[in-house]
C-alpha cells in the first residue's frame, strides 16, 4: 500500500494553479482572493501554498445564489 497522496483532493497544500483547479477558478483568481484575505495561504520555503481546510473553508462560505 503506498502512503504517497496522488490526488489532488487528498492533498493537504496546494500551490496556487492547483487550488485554482480545484476551485474551477483561474490562478490569478486565486492570487486575488488571498490578497483580499478571503482566502488564507502559508508559505513553505518561500512558496505560496494553500491548505485543503482553507479552501474547503472558502467554498462552504461562499453566498449561495438563488433565483
Amino acid at each position: 500500500m503506498s502512503t504517497a497522496l496522488t490526488t489532488p483532493a487528498e492533498r493537504l497544500l496546494y500551490k496556487p494553479a492547483d487550488a485554482a483547479e480545484v476551485l474551477s477558478v483561474g490562478r490569478s483568481t486565486v492570487y486575488e482572493l488571498v490578497a483580499e484575505g478571503v482566502l488564507k495561504s502559508t508559505k513553505v520555503r518561500g512558496s505560496m501554498r494553500i491548505r485543503r481546510s482553507d479552501l474547503e473553508h472558502y467554498v462552504a462560505n461562499l453566498a449561495i445564489v438563488t433565483r
